[in-house]
């Protein structure tokens, strides 16, 4: 109860002031050219300061195995609207993520995420082939991509089945598939949930897949394998 009082009556009202600057920022910055600097700390803190705010404990597991040289594809699990915090914010690398075509509409935040490099995905294939190439700028510049596989939040807490189209562009893209596995998102706020609550969240970074490796399974055999490796440590 006093949790959802100081939720409220605090960490909103903050959270709405915090997304309005930084979302600002990050287009001013994205309108001036900047894709890795500036638009990665400023959400960055965003993110962390979401997690602060709303008292979300959270831990890191497996973070070293990231060389900083090397770009990557993150896929990680989708539990709910705590999985952008947390990636963003524990990481610890830069990136952009590939989001769906409406997230674009969200007042303040569509705009800035367009500006500053994140790539948006529709379904027809001028937006298919466009968002190939929004990816490829992005890795040729040093900034890694992520992609939820899953292609939406779950509905109950389970790794849901992953789409084709994630393991079809990493093909195209050619770099490392880094799987993530995220738990407590969920607990945090997931898709029916009304009030944010307050739960540990966990990041925990697997280990790459190489290209060769890729090439030599296949999409279809590399799908299972990310799916079993996230799904391993998913609690």
């Amino acid at each position: 109860m006093i949790y959802n009082i100081y939720t409220y009556l605090i960490a909103t009202p903050l959270f709405i002031i915090n997304c309005v600057v930084n979302a600002s920022l990050m287009a001013l910055f994205g309108l001036m050219g900047d894709r890795k600097y500036f638009t990665y700390w400023i959400p960055r803190f965003w993110a962390w300061f979401t997690c602060f705010v709303y008292l979300i404990p959270v831990s890191v597991k497996g973070r070293k195995k990231i060389d900083k040289n090397q770009t990557y594809l993150f896929l990680p699990n989708h539990q709910g609207y705590f999985d952008i915090f947390l990636l963003y914010a524990y990481l610890g690398v830069n990136f952009k993520f590939m989001l769906k075509d409406y997230l674009r509409n969200i007042p303040f935040i569509g705009y800035g995420c367009a500006k500053s490099g994140h790539v948006y995905l529709g379904e027809s294939r001028q937006s298919i082939t466009h968002a190939l190439l929004e990816s490829r700028k992005n890795l040729e510049q040093g900034i890694s991509m992520t992609i939820f596989p899953e292609g939406t939040r779950t509905h109950d807490g389970k790794l849901s089945e992953f789409k084709r189209g994630a393991f079809m562009l990493a093909s195209q893209l050619e770099r490392p598939i880094v799987p993530i596995t995220i738990n407590g998102s969920y607990q945090v706020f997931n898709r029916d949930a009304t009030m944010i609550s307050r739960h540990s969240l966990e990041l925990i970074v697997h280990d790459a897949i190489s290209v060769e490796e890729q090439k030599a399974k296949g999409t279809k055999q590399i799908m299972k394998d990310v799916y079993d490796i996230i799904n391993k440590d998913l609690k």
